[in-house]
This record gives C-alpha cells, sequence and structure tokens, in this order.
C-alpha cells in the first residue's frame, strides 16, 4: 500500500510574527534577498489580518539550494517580535517538537499552543538590546539571530540590507548593521547550519514576486497604457509599472473606480495602445459590463484578476481559487473570451507575455488568473529569458478601399485601423453590427458576427502553452490541477510515483477555450482526479460540463485560505485512490 513520504526538497523553513509596525515583513524582505545574493533558491509568502493598518504580520519563508515554490510543511525556526494574535498564524505557521521557537522574553510569555507544539523554546531580552544601541530596531536583532542559526555570511546580509534600505540612508544601514552583528552573538549555538552544506552556483538568481512578474511580462508583451483601481492583492501590479512603463513610453491611471479603469482600458486600446488593468474578484465583477463591449467590438484588453477569498469583501489578504465560474460565466450574453491561468511565480512572466499578445492577435478579452499566493508570494528564480510570440495586431493596407472593420476572413480576425486613418472609419459601440460596424439588429448579421467572436478564439492555435503535460509511462491515473495548486501537486505526485503510483500530471493554463480533445487525449484509459483551492470542485464540473474527463472522474475540491501543502495533497489523492480499489 502506498504511504506518505516527504514531498520536500531539502529545505529550511523560516518564519517571523510582530504585530504591524515591528518590522517582521523587514526581515523576511532583507533575508529573502541575502538568500538570493548567496546563489541559493526561496519562496516567501506574507500572512496579514484584514484591517487597513496595524493588527499582526508574519512571513513564512521556504529556503532551498534548488528552484522551490512550495509552502514548508513546519518551521525550522520560527522567530516571535510579539505573540500578538499569534493564534491567528497556527495553520500558516505549524511547530513541531522539531521546530526552534526563539521569542523576546520581557514580554507575553508564548501561548499554549506553542508551548504545547513540543518545540524548543528560546527567550531573548530583545527590548533590552535595542536599548543598548541608539537607534537601534528590535527586527534588526532578530534577524541577526536568524543569520547566526542558519549560517549565513554576513557579507549576504549586509548586501541584502543595502538594496533593502538604502534610501533610508548611511546611519539606518550602519545602525541596522551594528543590531545585525549583536544579534549574531545573542545565541551563540547554531541549530540549523544547513546553507554550509548547500552548493550554489555563481549565475545570478531574480528576486521577484507573481505580480511584479506579471508586470514584466506584460511590458516585454509591447503593454502601453495600463489603467486600475486599486485593490489587494492587485495592486503591486500597477505599482511595479508606475515607474517603468513611462521609461517605454506608456502611462498609469488611476480611475476613480473599476469600471472607469475597464473602459480607460478599451479607449487606450481602441487608440492603438496594447492595454491593460489589474483587478480581484469584486472589482471584476463591476468590469464585466464594461468588458462585454471589448468582446462586442473586438477591442483588445487584458483583465488580471488576482483572486481573493470571497464572497463579498470576504478574506481580501488570503488566497482562493473561487472565482473561475465568475472568470468564465460572468457575462451576459455570447461573450466568448479567453481565459489563461500562469502554474506558478516562474513562469507569469512569459505567460503574461503571451495573454497580452493573444488579446493584441485575437482582438478580444483576455482574463489572466492569478491569485493572492501567486501574486504576492516572493520567490528566488532563474532569470527569465525574452520570448518572441509574434502576436501582433492585423492591421489595414497602407492603401484601403471599402474597408470593413468586422470583415468576414477564413481567420475570423479582420483588420483594425488606427482612429483617424484615411478610409478607414467605422463605428464602433456594443451594438450588434454588420461588417462595417452599421448597428443591426438582423438575425442574419447577428448570427454572424457571433459565430465570427467564437471562431477567431476555438481555431486559433495555441500550441504548447495551453497546458504543462507530465507523462509517467504506463500511467492509470491522470492528476488535473490549475493556478497556484500546481507547485504542490507537482512534488506530490513525484513523491507518489516515486513508490510505484503511475500518476501522469496535467497543469492547465488555457482554460477558455477548453481544449477539449487534448485533455480527453492525454486521459484516455485513465482515471482522472481534478484537484483545486475551492470548496464546489469548480474546475471539476467545468471540465465535466464540456466532456473533457470521463464522467466517473473524482474531485479532491478544498477551500481556502489554508493553502495545499505536497504532504496534504498526497494524503488526499492516497484515500481518493484507495477508495478507487
Amino acid at each position: 500500500m502506498i504511504q506518505p513520504v516527504s514531498a520536500t526538497q531539502d529545505n529550511l523553513a523560516i518564519s517571523v510574527s510582530g504585530s504591524g509596525g515591528t518590522g517582521a515583513v523587514t526581515v523576511g524582505l532583507i533575508l529573502l534577498e541575502a538568500i538570493a545574493k548567496a546563489g541559493f533558491y526561496g519562496v516567501m509568502t506574507r500572512s496579514f489580518g484584514p484591517q487597513i493598518r496595524g493588527g499582526e504580520s508574519a512571513v513564512m519563508l521556504n529556503l532551498s539550494d534548488h528552484p522551490i515554490e512550495t509552502l514548508a510543511e513546519f518551521s525550522h525556526i520560527h522567530l516571535a517580535l510579539d505573540w500578538l494574535k499569534f493564534e491567528r498564524f497556527s495553520d500558516e505557521i505549524p511547530l513541531t517538537q522539531d521546530s526552534l521557537v526563539i521569542y523576546d522574553n520581557s514580554r507575553e510569555k508564548p501561548p499554549g499552543l506553542v508551548e504545547n507544539s513540543g518545540a524548543k523554546l528560546i527567550g531573548i531580552g530583545l527590548q533590552n538590546a535595542v536599548k543598548t544601541i541608539k537607534g537601534s530596531r528590535m527586527n534588526m536583532f532578530a534577524l541577526g539571530i536568524l543569520t547566526q542559526q542558519i549560517g549565513l555570511d554576513l557579507t549576504f546580509i549586509e548586501a541584502a540590507l543595502k538594496r533593502t534600505l538604502g534610501k533610508k540612508g548611511d546611519d539606518v544601514i550602519s545602525t541596522s548593521l551594528e543590531a545585525i552583528q549583536a544579534g549574531m552573538r545573542m545565541i551563540p549555538d547554531s541549530h540549523y547550519e544547513k546553507l554550509s552544506h548547500w552548493h550554489p552556483t555563481q549565475k545570478p538568481r531574480w528576486n521577484i514576486s507573481g505580480n511584479e512578474a506579471c508586470g514584466l511580462g506584460a511590458l516585454r508583451g509591447g503593454l502601453k497604457l495600463a489603467a486600475a483601481y486599486p485593490i489587494t492583492p492587485a495592486t503591486d501590479i500597477v505599482e511595479y509599472l508606475a515607474p517603468r512603463i513611462e521609461k517605454l513610453g506608456g502611462r498609469v491611471l488611476i480611475a476613480e473606480d473599476e469600471l472607469a479603469a475597464m473602459n480607460m482600458v478599451i479607449g487606450g486600446s481602441f487608440g492603438g495602445l496594447p492595454s491593460m488593468t489589474a483587478t480581484s474578484g469584486p472589482g471584476f465583477s463591476l468590469m464585466t459590463e464594461a468588458m462585454g463591449l471589448a468582446i462586442a467590438s473586438e477591442t483588445p484588453a487584458l483583465v488580471v484578476t488576482v483572486m481573493r477569498g470571497g464572497p463579498s469583501t470576504g478574506i481580501p489578504t488570503k488566497s482562493e481559487q473561487t472565482d473561475l465560474n465568475q472568470v468564465l460565466y460572468g457575462f451576459h450574453g455570447e461573450a466568448p473570451h479567453v481565459v489563461i491561468a500562469p502554474l506558478n511565480v516562474q513562469e507569469m512572466v512569459t505567460i503574461s507575455q503571451w495573454s497580452l499578445g493573444l488579446a493584441e492577435a485575437l482582438q478580444t478579452l483576455v482574463v489572466e488568473v492569478s491569485d493572492q499566493h501567486l501574486g504576492q508570494s516572493r520567490v528566488i528564480i532563474d532569470p527569465i529569458p525574452p520570448v518572441d510570440f509574434n502576436l501582433k495586431r492585423l492591421r489595414p493596407p497602407a492603401t484601403t478601399s471599402d474597408y470593413q472593420r468586422y470583415e468576414l476572413t477564413q481567420e475570423a480576425v479582420s483588420p483594425i485601423a488606427w482612429p483617424g486613418t484615411p478610409d478607414t472609419q467605422y463605428t464602433a459601440d456594443g451594438l450588434e453590427h454588420t461588417e462595417t460596424g452599421k448597428p443591426s439588429s438582423m438575425a442574419k448579421e447577428h448570427q454572424q458576427q457571433l459565430t465570427k467572436r467564437a471562431q477567431k478564439i476555438t481555431q486559433h492555435n495555441y500550441g504548447e502553452h495551453w497546458a504543462k503535460v507530465t507523462e509517467t509511462l504506463n500511467a492509470t491515473v491522470l492528476v488535473i490541477t490549475w493556478g497556484s495548486s500546481y507547485e504542490a501537486v507537482r512534488i506530490a505526485v513525484e513523491a507518489l510515483n516515486q513508490q510505484g503510483a503511475d500518476i501522469s500530471l496535467l497543469g492547465l493554463r488555457l482554460l477558455m477555450p477548453l481544449q477539449t480533445e487534448q485533455i480527453q487525449a492525454v486521459a484516455k484509459d485513465k482515471t482522472v482526479i481534478v484537484i483545486e483551492q475551492n470548496a464546489s470542485g469548480q474546475l471539476f464540473h467545468y471540465l465535466l460540463s464540456d466532456n473533457a474527463i470521463p464522467r466517473n472522474s473524482q474531485s479532491i475540491a478544498e477551500a481556502g485560505p489554508i493553502l495545499f501543502k505536497p504532504s496534504t495533497v498526497q494524503t488526499a489523492l492516497i484515500h481518493c485512490l484507495e477508495g478507487l480499489k
């Protein structure tokens, strides 16, 4: 019988918690940057309460000498700057008898759940240490403690400190470095010197978040206008674009609301600029009417939606894959469009570039689906080389007569003219129309344009990017997943295959139009299990409704906000496989 085994790579998990303003996140940012400069890999996730300001905060880092994007099974080292509402992190920062917990003992004692975890506890006087160095902060002493505990060379911390806090001036840097060095002397014994056993190459690393990777990919795709209304957890995309897009001749516009933002995108695109917006579930709901205008008028538009827990305001700072039905079906009328979901942070650069290119080439709405985990996690990855997808707008000839904006072509894509181009004037609005753009309510024109808008999407050759297929020889089981669930599922499947489970894996990127025949081919003669991070099995039912998978397929669907880990996926898969015997 297959048993769960360790599904993680050689890793070192560190977590830091504290009340808002204590600098827990700053510790994580500097430590992750130092890991990158040392030539290792890692992923950092953040956890906040729903407050606008203040409240509790924590960072969780999973470090390795190999590329890694999954959450750790438990924290090897947890450093608590204080214990304010730590119980809210109990599921996200698992502690075991193999954990080391370091905390400031000048205030409250560790809560019962920490004492009962079996972890080794070390109390130190962080508050008193701050008094010894004028202008110092407690989190820098904590950073020094962690640096010493994991055996990281101080030179990497110093370089990361200058990069992260350099704008605050030399005095802050020198004081912080003095506090870090003092922190390195506070606990003589090291407990997790794993870094001394890792052997990095000398290759450069990127320290990038999923939202930043999305913005970079869009810029590589030729983005010239980003219009948005701020919303958690998508705002980081626009913040990344703002100082960069203008250097490339583009603009960022902050709208008064989401509907205005979407209309700005349509206007900019109509004027000839590759355009996008970034939002989340509530904002997406407000944009759908205008998205329908982009579809009807065949105006290229990219919408990136970074999912969070819902409904309504829900859990804005946590992740959940619950908006699939929204992005697939949340439109009135027949509204064919493209929906794409990157599988991890690393590929968000390339897939975001592809998404913008598809919007331009197909002259339609493309929705790229991310989530809070993918969007706001920071990862250390190898640089992503540029790709030329050769996806551009189809323009009319320099000299043209009898221009028909919505001409019924064999490819179902008709040339789109710049406004003001001689002899190419046409009516562009949300009404149904003839080939020339003239409004029409005739059944014939309606059917022709419906068919045109659908065909250009369904008959396009999406190539190998539609999914990531990992086939196992003699596989009897196919696991299908999407988005941020992919990495945990991948590692779990690999671990089970090492025991002879014979499982193939399909990570879907192109969710609409669904590549039904290709999915059927991969699923042939296999038991299919669909894994996703929502309670209702939205992808599972979508695949069933299109006959992409057999009727006897199985669903593993769990609500967020606690994300999948390889061990939990393994356990769920083993239980599912045993139930099929």
